[in-house]
This record gives C-alpha cells, structure tokens and sequence, in this order.
C-alpha cells in the first residue's frame, strides 16, 4: 500500500481518538437545551444535538450541530439574534457561532444546522442576545424630569443649600424633581432661615422663590464716609466706640461714627 496512504489514515484514526465527533451525550441525545431569558418568561427554547466536526485547520475546528429553536413566547418573534457561546471543561470560552431566527409564530419550532468553531472539545454553551423584539429590550430607566427654579434672597448673596446639598449663593437656578423640598439660607451678620417646598409632578420651569433672611445677629454700625460695619458693640462713650469684629476689639473715634445699630439680644447666661 502506498505509504502516503497508510500515514494518512493513521492520521485520520488519531484525530478520530482524540476529537471523536466531538459529540457528548449518546446517540439521538440533546448536547445541551437552553431557555431565553434564564430569568421571567421563556421566550425560546434551543435544543443543541450532537457536535460532529466537519473540518479543521490551523488548530482551529469546525463543528455543526443540528439545533431547534421553539417560540415559547405568545407573540410572532420577527428576528432575533444570539450570539453562542462553547466553553471547555475549565470554563474557558474556546469558540463561538451566531444564530439569527425570522419570522417564527408563537409554538412554532425552527430547525437548522449550527456551525460552531472552536480551538478544544466544546462542554457546555451559553446564549447571548444580541438583536431581540423591542418588547423584550431591557427597559431602561429614564431620568426623572426636572424643572428650574430661581432662588433669591433679601438680602442677595446668601449661601444656598438644597436638601442639605451646597447650591451656592443667591441670586441662584436651581434643578429639582417632583417632591418636597427644603432650601436653607445663610449670611453673615443675618439670622439663617429654611424654606420648604413642594413641586408637583406638572409644574414647569420658570418659577422663582424669594425669602427675606432674618433680623441681622448683629449690631451696625455707620462710619461718616459711608462704611458700614458687621460687628458687636461692646461701648458707646462720648470721645469712642467699641466694636468686636470677628472675635477682636477695635476702638473707633466717637466722631468718625455717624448711626449705630443695635439689635436686642438674650442676656447673657450666669
């Protein structure tokens, strides 16, 4: 016999052993039957057959198996796309095939040949949807509606906050769902005030809120050239002024001072 011959079916007989059919699971067997979605409502049911190889090259091997797809699902499934997936016994992704249904009836089964290469013995498959009905597309969740609102306050340049979240300062456009609301106001030598508020799920753009800090914590105090000062007043007398101002004394000539300002406050507590 020709030598040629001889070493390529010794060839033939080895690769049988080592890749033989590449099926699992017996004559007339299913290799695998997989359900989508895994999770809620079944829409399709695919019934993998026996994997047998049909070339190879490279390393690379190319097998067929004899698939039914079921429409589980009580509406027409115009066309669908899967990508499947073959793993090893280690769980390593060693191939890959595409598998596309059109025009399939509620109940009605499909069958057809699916080509699959892989680089090893395929153990198990794994389905995933690339192309499906827009009824059964993840819903994604849109973001809630929002609507602007301008903030001030009397007086201007107070600290905002919205829901305890720093907002800047007044005058200020705010954006805020449906709900209820506080905003919080601060400014130095002024009393801090909140304001609550509630939005309901029609109410557009373009609303305005106005709130009026406080009686200031402090005294004031007009100096003769026009500036006024934030402070505490400690001592009035007829040549001096005394003032506190951020924590420090500071002596001010009884004539530089035009109007003071005084506002009542607790006394102090023995």
């Amino acid at each position: 016999m020709n030598q040629s011959i001889i070493r390529r079916r010794l060839f033939q007989a080895a690769l049988w052993l080592l890749f033989p059919g590449f099926a699992f699971g017996g004559k007339g067997e299913a290799t695998q039957v997989l359900v989508w979605p895994q999770n809620g409502s079944p829409v399709v049911r695919f019934t993998f057959g026996r994997f047998k190889e049909i070339g190879s090259a490279g390393g690379q091997h190319t097998l067929v198996t004899e698939t039914t797809a079921e429409n589980l699902w009580d509406k027409k499934i115009g066309r669908a796309g899967f990508t499947l997936y073959a793993f090893d016994k280690n769980k390593v992704r060693i191939g890959e095939s595409y598998i596309v249904l059109d025009n399939l009836l509620p109940g009605q089964t499909a069958k057809f040949q699916t080509h699959v290469a892989t680089s090893g013995t395929p153990v198990s498959l794994e389905l995933m949807a690339e192309e499906v009905p827009l009824e059964l597309r993840p819903k994604v969740p849109t973001s809630p509606k929002t609507v602007s609102i301008t903030v001030n306050s009397v007086p201007q340049g107070a600290s905002l906050k919205v829901d305890g979240n720093d907002a800047g300062t007044t005058p200020r456009v705010i954006h805020v769902t449906a709900g209820r609301h506080e905003l919080e106001f601060s400014k130095d030598g002024f009393n801090p005030g909140k304001f609550p508020f509630e939005l309901g799920p029609d109410d557009a753009s373009g609303g305005s809120v106005s709130y009026e800090l406080g009686a200031s914590a402090h005294d004031t105090v007009e100096l003769r050239d026009g500036t006024v000062l934030t402070c505490d007043v400690e001592l009035v007398s007829a040549t001096e002024v005394v003032l506190r101002i951020g924590g420090a004394l500071q002596h001010l000539d009884r004539n530089k001072v035009k109007r003071i300002g005084l506002v009542e406050r607790d006394p102090p507590t023995r």
